[in-house]
């Protein structure tokens, strides 16, 4: 595990023990912002390289403040502006880093409320800041794929091309991602009508309106939740072939055994796709660590497996480039892929 991942989990681990004691900004500075800071490699007990209340007099205004500037060769590159972890970070808070961006070097400001960090830059005209940031992460709840973008702010690794070069990418899908969850629970007018007018013609009256805003609402969820349990039945099975390889019986032991359950999935089968091909075609081989559904008895041209010699059970499908195996929590959910049984079937039978 690298030294920043390491200090990355030990601050969100502080923030999540104690956020209730970072009522200040100063709190925030010490507890998170400046072990933040060691962590990315500045060295925070060096005043030449992290300037605490950093000042400009080109600002004009007396007395104005940013919390630290951030100087890397010898130029300020970063400007980073600390709020208590209780306050919702928002536009009004980067008056400060927006007027003393566009009278130095930064080329990035930071806003923090210790939890949440922003990240902006000037995409959008050149020496002034974006009211839009760049980057978004929560310190509590950071992955890989923000780990590799904060490298890029590491003091050894610092190069303000590449980090540009991602930046308008980062700010656009944020953004998207943001109107797309916001489409999931407030589904505007205009996308219920262009999701529904492919299912319905009728007239949109409002109460027609208002039912689908609903069935849009729990649609766009369900489509979520659908993915997100595919990827994780790919992850199960693949995981549980390793298992199978591991544990696989030695040649002396018995041989198949096919359950009554793998018996009836393959009637199951066999009844939903008699409409498509004959079914004296429809044959089942069973195997050690499935049971094979095949046209023909040909392995070439398999219909569907059932992975039920195991606690999770899947049936494997074959409409597509590989299989595809998704979770059967009972033998009636076998009746939920039948068009796409049946549709296997239909190319065998031609």
């Amino acid at each position: 595990m690298s030294s920043i991942d390491e200090s990355l989990r030990s601050i969100a681990e502080r923030v999540k023990s104690h956020s209730s004691t970072m009522a200040t900004e100063e709190a925030v500075k010490t507890a998170v912002v400046l072990p933040f800071l060691r962590a990315l490699g500045y060295d925070v007990f060096d005043p030449s390289e992290v300037v605490p209340e950093f000042t400009a007099d080109a600002v004009g205004k007396k007395g104005e403040k940013v919390d630290y500037a951030i100087k890397v060769d010898g130029d300020i590159r970063i400007l980073i502006e600390c709020k208590p972890i209780s306050v919702s970070l928002e536009k009004k808070h980067l008056d400060q880093l927006y007027r003393y961006f566009s009278v130095t070097n930064a080329k990035f400001a930071i806003l923090t409320n210790g939890r949440t960090f922003n990240f902006y830059t000037d995409l959008e005209a050149t020496n002034k800041l974006d009211t839009r940031p760049f980057f978004v992460f929560d310190i509590t709840d950071f992955n890989v794929g923000i780990l590799s973008e904060l490298r890029k702010f590491e003091k050894g690794a610092f190069d303000v091309s590449a980090i540009l070069a991602t930046a308008e990418r980062l700010k656009y899908t944020s953004g998207v991602k943001q109107v797309i969850a916001k489409l999931i629970e407030e589904p505007s007018e205009e996308f219920v009508r262009i999701v529904s007018s492919g299912v319905y013609e009728g007239r949109m009256t409002a109460q027609v309106r208002e039912m689908f805003t609903g069935v849009v609402r729990t649609a766009f969820r369900e489509v979520i939740m659908d993915t997100v349990k595919n990827r994780l039945s790919s992850a199960l099975a693949d995981t549980e072939q390793v298992i199978e390889k591991i544990d696989e019986p030695a040649e002396d032991e018995p041989d198949v055994v096919t359950t009554d359950e793998e018996r009836e999935g393959y009637m199951i089968v066999k009844a939903i796709v008699r409409d498509t091909i004959s079914a004296k075609r429809v044959v089942m081989r069973d195997q050690k660590s499935y049971c094979g559904i095949l046209i023909d008895n040909n392995n070439r041209k398999p219909l569907a497996r059932l992975w039920f010699n195991r606690s999770v059970k899947y049936i494997g499908l074959f409409d597509g480039e590989s299989e595809e195996r998704l979770i059967v929590d009972s033998l009636d959910k076998i009746y939920d892929y039948a068009d796409r049984l049946r549709a296997t079937a239909k190319v065998y039978a031609e």
